[in-house]
């Protein structure tokens, strides 16, 4: 008689359980390795398979409206585990899971992405140019100089402005070397980062509409995640060359 085959099992759900939520909040309580190393099945089951589930199905709605920032489901996942060789806080687990879609080609800088993550204190979902690095920060405020006006229609849409609020974050007190002092898009360009973000009620990832909620958070900042990565895509694209004097 023939062996009984394996039930395959079933495959995630794209949002998360009440288990997650408890698993994060005792991952908290516990953070170090002792607690977490015999815990790790339990993390993948209740946490990173879910999450790569919601991804996947974000990253597919994304081909109709940010096809730029498609890629893996694994490479949009962040990793649990913190980097603490230059922090002084050594606690190795993040207390929430989070995905970043960054812009293709962008794999080794930041440029401007979707993310969110969740946590049992909130769901944030974001998108726009976080931290960027100097040349991106500059290739941003050059571009605002000429286009400041079309960036201020795109994050001042009323639909945008009642859903979001803009990233905090500090702002040079003065210009930055080489830029007007009076000009119109100065507040802009004193910016160190742009972007918009929300917070919602952690009870949002236990929803069997999650995928969709990011899915239509991230489409209505699209058209600002295009504009602040056109200068980036400009600066990184690589320069033709001059052939006898010709081009």
């Amino acid at each position: 008689m023939a062996g009984k085959q394996k039930a395959t099992p079933p495959a995630p759900l794209p949002y998360l359980g009440p288990a997650a939520m408890t698993f994060l909040r005792n991952l908290a309580k516990h953070n170090d390795r002792a607690w977490f190393q015999p815990r790790k099945a339990e993390f993948e089951a209740l946490l990173r398979d879910p999450m790569l589930a919601i991804v996947r199905k974000i990253t597919d709605a994304m081909m109709d409206f940010a096809p730029n920032h498609v890629r893996p489901a694994e490479k949009s996942l962040f990793r649990i585990y913190r980097d603490t060789r230059f922090s002084n806080d050594k606690r190795p687990y993040k207390t929430h899971v989070a995905a970043w879609w960054t812009h293709m080609g962008f794999d080794k800088t930041s440029g401007a992405g979707y993310y969110f993550h969740v946590s049992p204190k909130e769901v944030i979902i974001a998108a726009g140019a976080y931290m960027p690095e100097k040349e991106q920060l500059a290739a941003i405020r050059h571009w605002l100089l000429d286009h400041h006006e079309e960036f201020r229609k795109i994050v001042k849409k009323p639909a945008v402005r009642k859903t979001f609020v803009e990233f905090e974050g500090d702002a040079l007190t003065r210009p930055p070397k080489g830029f007007p002092p009076d000009h119109p898009a100065i507040d802009l360009i004193r910016y160190k980062q742009w972007g918009m973000s929300v917070a919602l009620p952690p009870k949002t990832a236990l929803q069997a509409s999650f995928a969709a909620t990011v899915i239509r958070h991230f489409r209505l900042l699209a058209p600002m995640v295009d504009a602040l990565n056109t200068p980036i895509a400009a600066a990184f694209a690589p320069k033709k060359k001059v052939l006898f004097g010709l081009r």
